[in-house]
């Protein structure tokens, strides 16, 4: 089957003067992650991270159209298939808005740590390389 592709949102805010970003927990494993999900069409990798957003998280803000990391997984589905491997490219998305009311409101919790925190948090090692280095004030975003 090969590797699949996803596209993901660090979806960030500055609160005193400090970078946080936004886990979200995964709905089976409860593993601490970035929205993420398959590509859309129609839609650039950017645009789906930021629907991945939305969706996952109710973040609405503005998307970076720039990948600023990888970093690979395994998706265990329930079918038959077996272990997916899996590739995410990142894109940075400032957090405009923090809705109450969201599609996936219900089925995950969200989090908004510093980026040294997000990196502790974070499941996958490559993940975590791109929280603990993200600032948002270092990129032209």
């Amino acid at each position: 089957m090969g590797v699949r592709t996803q596209f993901g949102a660090l979806c960030w805010r500055i609160r005193k003067d400090r970078v946080q970003v936004l886990l979200v927990q995964t709905r089976r494993r409860k593993r601490w992650i970035v929205p993420k999900g398959w590509p859309m069409e129609g839609q650039t990798p950017a645009k789906a991270a930021a629907t991945e957003a939305y969706e996952e998280a109710g973040i609405v803000g503005k998307v970076a159209p720039i990948c600023i990391g990888l970093y690979h997984y395994t998706k265990f589905p329930r079918s038959k298939d077996g272990p997916v491997p899996c590739m995410v490219a990142v894109f940075p998305m400032k957090a405009e808005k923090i809705l109450k009311d969201y599609p996936e409101r219900g089925q995950r919790k969200r989090k908004w740590v510093s980026t040294k925190k997000a990196a502790e948090m974070a499941s996958e090692p490559e993940l975590a390389q791109i929280l603990r280095h993200f600032d948002p004030r270092l990129m032209r975003l």
